[in-house]
């Protein structure tokens, strides 16, 4: 059969001749203004078999993916020629036509779908959305690289997951967002609020994390990314929190369950009537609560549990992720933060022994774990002396030992500082102590236990994230204007979401706390000619994170003026004239003398007389894949490879390390880095002013070490270290397995996709 009578099927069913021109053009025009692309090499790499009544889809899709294939270090700019043809193959598939309609159209189709909540007609005028649609710019929709393309179809843009069908493209979704989050704003300043900030988030110098992308808009409201459980010990409050699990799963939440209260096994139940059963079976019931819905087609549950280094049972709850053992003794699908203290690491520098209590047996001490360090050392000397109090008496260097190599095998086991959470902390310990952390250990936040699902007293601790896009940054004034805008959204986004349990939305509007972190940090010091090893970073980190933590306090006490301060002030050491920068690691200012260069007194002043409107502002959280919709470097981590190449559900997705070709030799990836040090000072240095927690990782490349072993003094170093510059919680322990080497020829790096938040950062 001759091509002049070879048909191809079109996607509304109709047919007609094959027409190559319109390939070529197709081909050509995603091609424009690349450097280096072949639209020759992408055919012949294709090996296009075409067939009488090949689908216009089927075409396209091979392009796409030959193209995809075609993305490398030396030529990165087919992740955007493979992501344009991407773009023209989505649009076709959700207008059947190139060109997006009239925002007012595309709103009223998909409220009529029930695919947009009808609040975004009710709300805004013909004019209004006359307006909008002639800010929106959806030639920005070719900025987008291959990967973020293939992440907005997976997760973010409004879809049916079981047939396929696609309804936007990338401007709508960002439109949209601010429509959502500005609308109850006075009409005469709300457009102008939905202007920049579209302008912000499509031209990617804000980060908007998964919840906000794929649901604002759409009629789920619930948007925090992450919620803190935590569960006294009864039976009643557990399956109180087993409940609030499930509920919040399903609605893409990251989980954080502080299960320390729990007694150990062998304790009395009933006045002595029977035994309790311990930790371990109502770990698995959180696990299958976890685990019993995924978060609404977009991840799969996920949540860390929390629990005291001293508990009795902590021997065999370090052990309860690995792969020794059987069912019966091991739970598995969890991570684990384990709690220390000043107590717990003088201890081990002392050569000493740890003493384990079940918590219901040492009135008082829990509570005093987090609330007053001086109370429970003087609590925990008294009981270990006791008589007649249950404990076990273990030598402190074989239980850190035991959690170090738990950590190292796993590379889950977390840890959180709980002293520096609750000294280092937006909250006074007294009123508001911190328990725990979240799935990311980026959120430290108070949470109250549950006594049932409607418990009044009970709190749930949410938290809604966001992030600058330090890459796009020039000058740090930059962060006063983008500030403003993401603190606004943020904090209307509390008010428009719904709360599936009580406890969270007294929570939530009472401390009204937002976390607002980084992505591209590693091209930020990379384009400012600075590493993680040398201390050439320092103080550019320590200038800019003073400068984001400054203007989100400044915009927070600006909406304060407002809207008035949250009611939960009160509980804040902000509420005393507190900054972070007033109770940071001194260590710190030893190995970075950069001066403070802003006006902190008259902010302190501003924000002591008329309050702020957030409890807290800001946290740094891993950001792994929302941060490829800016094809950034996610986080503040150093990158991996050049080119990562990550497999996952949406397919294999090449991303290439921002401005490449300029800046390949500055980049400091991650196994070139010789040990932890630098970076641990780099994130002591953010600690400083950031109120919250921030997502560290430890890496090692046991190659480097006699017998390629990593010593237990190093991993024990590494943790004191991280202590001394007052970091609150370190994340993933990451171990470099050699996998990666025979892709060094074409510098990329392949990473499977983990569960977590938004993916993680995961171990290699």
């Amino acid at each position: 059969m001759n091509q002049a009578t070879l048909l191809i099927t079109k996607r509304s069913g109709r047919t007609e001749p094959i027409d190559l021109e319109k390939i070529h053009r197709v081909l050509n025009w995603a091609a424009n203004g690349l450097n280096g692309i072949s639209v020759s090499q992408v055919e012949l790499n294709a090996q296009l078999q075409f067939y009488n009544g090949i689908t216009t889809s089927e075409i396209h899709e091979t392009l796409i993916k030959s193209a995809a294939d075609l993305i490398s270090a030396e030529i990165p700019d087919y992740q955007y020629f493979a992501a344009r043809l991407n773009i023209f193959h989505l649009r076709k598939k959700a207008y059947n036509q190139f060109e997006p309609p009239h925002l007012r159209c595309q709103v009223k189709r998909l409220v009529d779908m029930n695919r947009y909540d009808k609040h975004l007609l009710e709300d805004y005028s013909y004019d209004d959305y006359e307006q909008m649609n002639s800010w929106i710019d959806h030639s920005r929709d070719l900025n987008f690289a291959y990967a973020a393309v293939k992440q907005l179809e997976g997760k973010y843009l409004v879809q049916d997951r079981v047939s396929g069908e696609y309804f936007e493209s990338p401007q709508f979704l960002y439109m949209l967002v601010g429509a959502a989050l500005f609308a109850k704003y006075p009409e005469d300043t709300r457009l102008d609020f939905v202007r920049r900030f579209y302008d912000a988030a499509s031209l990617f110098k804000l980060s908007l994390p998964t919840p906000i992308m794929s649901g604002v808009r759409t009629p789920t409201r619930q948007f925090s990314s992450c919620v803190l459980i935590e569960t006294d010990d009864s039976l009643d409050s557990i399956n109180a929190s087993a409940t609030a699990i499930v509920r919040y799963v399903s609605q893409r939440a990251g989980i954080g369950i502080n299960a320390g209260r729990i007694r150990a096994i062998g304790s009395k139940i009933r006045s002595g009537e029977a035994f309790h059963t311990g930790c371990v079976p109502f770990y698995k019931y959180f696990q299958a609560a976890v685990k019993s819905c995924s978060q609404g087609g977009v991840r799969g549950g996920a949540a860390t549990l929390f629990y005291p280094l001293w508990h009795l049972e902590v021997e065999d709850l370090l052990v309860l992720k690995n792969n020794r053992g059987v069912e019966e003794n091991r739970v598995r699908h969890l991570d684990y933060g384990v709690q220390l203290n000043k107590t717990m690491y003088q201890r081990l520098i002392k050569n000493g022994n740890i003493t384990l209590f079940s918590p219901d047996e040492v009135p008082d001490l829990y509570d005093a774990f987090f609330s007053d360090q001086d109370e429970f050392e003087r609590l925990y000397t008294t009981y270990e002396q006791a008589q007649n109090i249950r404990k076990k008496t273990v030598k402190a260097v074989d239980l850190f030992a035991t959690l170090m190599q738990e950590r190292a095998s796993t590379g889950r086991i977390y840890i959180q500082n709980i002293d520096h959470c609750n000294t280092h902390s937006p909250f006074n310990a007294y009123k508001a102590p911190i328990r725990q952390s979240n799935l990311c250990l980026e959120i430290a936040l108070p949470t109250k236990p549950l006594n049932d699902i409607n418990d009044p007293e009970g709190e749930i601790a949410l938290c809604t994230l966001a992030a600058f896009n330090l890459g796009e940054i020039d000058d740090l004034h930059e962060l006063d204007e983008l500030a403003e805008l993401i603190v606004r959204a943020l904090d209307s986004l509390l008010d428009y979401q719904n709360y599936p349990v009580k406890a969270a939305e007294n929570s939530s509007l009472r401390r009204r706390t937002l976390g607002i972190g980084v992505i591209n940090y590693a091209y930020y010091l990379a384009k400012n000619n600075a590493r993680y090893s040398d201390g050439s970073g320092l103080g550019l980190t320590h200038r800019t994170f003073e400068a984001i933590q400054y203007y989100l306090l400044k915009a927070s006490n600006t909406l304060a003026k407002e809207f008035g301060a949250c009611e939960a002030f009160g509980d804040t050491t902000y509420s005393e004239g507190i900054m972070p920068i007033d109770s940071h690691k001194a260590e710190v200012d030893k190995y970075c003398g950069e001066p403070l260069f802003l006006d902190w007194d008259s902010l302190r002043s501003e924000i002591v007389e008329h309050g702020l409107r957030n409890s807290t502002l800001s946290a740094l959280m891993p950001s792994e894949t929302s941060s490829q919709i800016s094809n950034a470097t996610n986080g503040i981590e150093p990158p991996r490879g050049l080119v990562s190449v990550k497999s996952s559900k949406d397919g294999v997705l090449k991303q290439v390390l921002p401005e490449l070709h300029r800046l390949k030799d500055q980049y400091e990836l991650l196994w070139q880095i010789p040990n932890n040090t630098g970076y641990l000072q780099l994130v002591g240095v953010m600690q400083k002013f950031v109120d919250q927690a921030i997502s560290a990782n430890t890496n090692y490349d046991p190659s480097k070490y006699k017998d390629s072993k990593v010593p237990m003094q190093q991993l024990f170093g590494d943790l004191l270290l991280a202590y001394k510059n007052g970091l609150k919680t370190l994340y993933y322990h990451n171990t470099r397995d050699g996998a990666e080497e025979k892709y060094q020829d074409t510098a990329e790096v392949h990473i499977a996709e983990e569960e977590g938040c938004e993916g993680g950062a995961c171990k290699i």
